[in-house]
């Protein structure tokens, strides 16, 4: 048997092509440059203490006290033993990132084509289409990698499902397992949920198909094998999906046990995030021509609009110099639509959607089907509370939808299912199944749909479209006597963009359909075909992308690695080698948890009863509360802007004895007694424990000598038993305490912190962060590698004995 060298000549072709195209779009990697990315900067402040931790001793702590009081590292980018499925995806994302991302949406989307039998050359083309996706893109420039990468994977486990339910058992159970493993692995649960619910499409077109060609015997086989092989992947992630699924419940995403606002307003109870919180970004419904026309509606919600614009004009008649006018305009608010915040347009392409239309009278069956059926899932709950029926119905009734926010984000969906149908259309055109008439009226109803959408648009725009934001009247009243003025400018420029846009849009469609129409009149051949819709569709995606994600994007490696600089009053503080809390009142994000134990930090997912202490009581500077956290020093501000630390000498300190401990009836009444309580002679809780007063020596001490993020050490001397409350974050799944070694129970008081019963006398107190689920996960991930490797062994001899029967 010889080695096909020419089937695998051309795919390693495309395979450098895809990292040339990679490196080329973010060249700046290859001077050494990093893009800065804001959500990773805020990461690199909240992992700073964990990271430090790993390089000094050799080991992982999956405790931080850097953010929010003390947290789980679980989301935070902590390392797992026998995490080699980790290994792996390292391993394929060998460019330089951010340039590994975009090769993985690439390859991934290529594979998948190749599994529909599509050719290498568009399968080529589909990949262009959908890594240039606008949205994949801008994701990348904010940093959001963990999306990314989830979304990366995508193409590569629907490839596996699609192989099983080809019967090719063998080939799409190994594909699907390691897929879906990888897919698991980049941990974002949101992304890999939103692929569920394209499976599940997947799964009902086939289950249709199935039933009405009587291969039903089949289709329960294939559901099967995939089980098999999802199970396999669980289990090669075990410890992060076991550590997530523990912390998730006392997250922000769990339940809570209040009834109550910070407001004093009734709390919505509910098992997952709220209603208003879940849809606070939700697509609008006239938004969805974005996808079509990118800046249908102004594009992000600050844009460079130019010296040539009608907002350089309204500078420059206010009195603004021509350096200061040009400065102003570079973040115009031309964005109108109903969202708070949107970076750039979701935009899918001109050219892609004019194929995508054209596929729908060209290709038949389950998978066209599918395709639609996804897309348009996708799109209605995109629109969150804009179509609050089919929002609330999933919010209530689907499991774990109410674990994921910013609803418009499963746009990602369409993002993927429209290039495919769009690919899948060109290929049936080159096919001769369909005789001539039937592709000519496809291309004629295709065009008239899209350029016709275009033109009516152009045309008609004042009518339909009033170009009002819902800040305008905000800029009315800050800009005082020339807000009218300002507001008038702005509408004229974001007419002036949505012309342009729209212009751009219907050309693009005049050519892609002007050059399928010479192909059906024998004029032009399918390779020029195929190389003339790959130039279209870089040009006009690779034009957009470029918009919002370009080498201004790239900064130094030192300063990506160093994000945050130590100010004066940073320096002053960290000469205190003490344990204790800093509360920064002059900053949000993550930067003081870059460089001490803060009571802040930027996460999607913090610990939920400190988030509602945090509502309470920290923000509003409740400084009994403050203590309580031990906050030795206060970051402020004074009048005249001068930043300075302020030092709490009412600090209660790393541990006191109290002389009173309070059973209260309620998760509210413990919260609000908190408001008034005094905390260094009193602690409530609303568990079942017994009210207790102690007596409390004079001379009683207990004294922190060794801290680390994940073990703390205290000696206690007094006279009497005693409570102790600790200024530590409470978490039931790992902290383990011990009394002279041996182990001891303590329990959660005011809300969020420790306490625990200490005999008279002089003892040793640990607190070890020691999870279970850690280690137990650990061994279902290395049980898991080894039978994958012997499966995986055993599918590549199967294969090499196949090959050799059919020589």
């Amino acid at each position: 048997m010889h080695f096909p060298i020419k089937r695998i000549l051309p795919h390693l072709l495309v395979l450098v092509g895809f990292i040339v195209v990679s490196l080329a779009y973010f060249s700046p990697v290859l001077k050494g440059k990093e893009i800065f990315q804001s959500d990773i900067m805020h990461y690199k402040g909240m992992a700073k203490q964990q990271n430090d931790f790993r390089e000094e001793t050799g080991t992982e702590t999956y405790w931080t006290n850097s953010a929010f009081g003390g947290m789980p590292t679980y989301q935070l980018g902590a390392h797992y033993p026998h995490n080699y499925i980790k290994k792996l995806d390292l391993a394929l994302r060998f460019l330089p990132r951010p340039a590994d991302y975009l090769f993985l949406y690439f390859i991934g989307f290529y594979i998948l084509l190749l599994v529909l039998k599509v050719d290498f050359k568009l399968a080529g083309l589909g990949a262009l289409a959908f890594g240039f996706s606008t949205y994949l893109i801008i994701i990348l420039g904010v940093g959001h990698n963990a999306k990314a990468h989830a979304i990366a994977y995508m193409p590569l486990v629907l490839s596996g499902i699609l192989l099983t339910f080809r019967k090719k058992y063998i080939g799409g159970f190994l594909l699907t397992a390691v897929a879906l493993a990888l897919e698991i692995c980049a941990n974002h649960f949101q992304m890999t949920y939103y692929l569920l619910l394209l499976v599940l499409v997947l799964g009902v077109a086939y289950l249709v198909d199935a039933y009405r060609n009587k291969e039903l015997p089949h289709f329960f086989k294939s559901v099967a094998i995939m089980a098999v092989a999802a199970i396999l992947a669980v289990g090669l992630n075990a410890t992060n999906i076991m550590a997530t699924q523990e912390y998730v419940k006392e997250s922000t995403r769990g339940k809570s046990e209040l009834t109550i606002n910070a407001d004093g307003s009734p709390k919505e109870v509910t098992s997952g995030l709220s209603k208003d919180y879940i849809t606070e970004y939700s697509y609008g419904l006239l938004e969805t021509f974005n996808l079509y026309i990118p800046r249908f509606m102004g594009g992000g919600s600050h844009e460079d609009v130019g010296p040539d614009s009608a907002m350089y004009k309204f500078y420059t008649n206010i009195g603004a110099s021509p350096v200061e006018a040009a400065r102003e305009v570079q973040a115009t608010p031309t964005y109108w639509g109903d969202q708070s915040i949107v970076e750039a347009p979701a935009y899918i392409g001109a050219v892609v959607l004019f194929l995508f239309v054209l596929a729908l009278f060209l290709v038949k069956g389950r998978l066209k089907w599918w395709l639609v059926g996804g897309s348009i899932l996708s799109l209605l709950l995109s629109y969150g509370k804009n179509l609050g029926f089919l929002t609330d119905l999933f919010i209530d009734y689907v499991p774990l939808y109410n674990k994921f926010r910013a609803v418009s984000s499963i746009q990602v969906i369409l993002e993927l299912c429209i290039p495919v149908l769009a690919i899948l259309g060109l290929t049936q055109l080159f096919k001769n199944e369909d005789n001539k008439e039937t592709k000519e009226k496809a291309l004629k109803y295709s065009a008239m749909i899209t350029g016709g959408l275009a033109l009516v648009f152009l045309l008609f725009k004042s009518s339909f479209l009033d170009f009002v934001g819902v800040n305008d009247g905000y800029f009315r009243q800050a800009y005082g006597e020339y807000g009218q003025s300002f507001v008038d400018a702005l509408r004229e420029d974001r007419k002036s963009m949505f012309t342009a846009d729209t212009i751009r849009t219907l050309v693009l469609v005049l050519l892609a359909s002007g050059t399928i129409f010479l192909f059906l009149r024998e004029k032009l051949s399918q390779g020029k075909v195929i190389l003339i819709m790959a130039l279209l569709i870089a040009f006009d995606l690779v034009g957009v992308d470029r918009r919002y994600v370009n080498n201004d994007n790239f900064v130094s490696s030192l300063k990506v690695n160093n994000p945050y600089q130590a100010s004066a009053v940073d320096q002053e503080i960290m000469k205190d080698q003490s344990h204790y809390r800093v509360f920064d009142l002059t900053s949000g994000g993550a930067r003081a948890s870059y460089f001490h134990n803060s009571l802040s930090g930027y996460h999607a997912a913090k610990l939920g009863r400190y988030n509602e202490l945090y509502e309470f009581h920290v923000s509003k500077n409740n400084m009994e509360v403050l203590n309580m956290l031990n906050a030795k020093y206060i970051i402020a501000q004074d009048e005249k802007g001068t930043v300075f630390p302020y030092t709490n000498e009412e600090a209660n300190g790393n541990a006191w004895f109290i002389s009173e401990l309070k059973a209260v009836e309620t998760a509210n009444e413990e919260m609000l007694l908190l408001d008034s309580l005094n905390t260094k002679t009193t602690a409530i809780s609303s568990l079942p424990i017994e009210s207790k007063k102690f007596s409390v020596d004079s001379l009683a001490t207990i004294t922190l000598t060794d801290f680390k993020p994940n073990y703390l050490k205290y000696t206690s001397n007094n006279s009497n038993d005693g409570f102790v409350v600790f200024s530590e974050i409470y978490y039931g799944h790992g902290w383990q305490a011990y009394v002279d070694g041996i182990a001891a129970e303590h329990t959660r008081v005011d809300y969020v912190l420790r306490g625990m019963n200490v005999p008279s006398g002089t003892h040793t107190i640990e607190f070890k962060f020691e999870p279970k689920v850690i280690a137990t996960g650990s061994k279902i991930s290395l049980a898991s590698s080894i039978v994958l490797v012997l499966l995986l062994i055993g599918g590549v001899f199967f294969g090499y004995k196949k090959m050799n029967e059919g020589a």
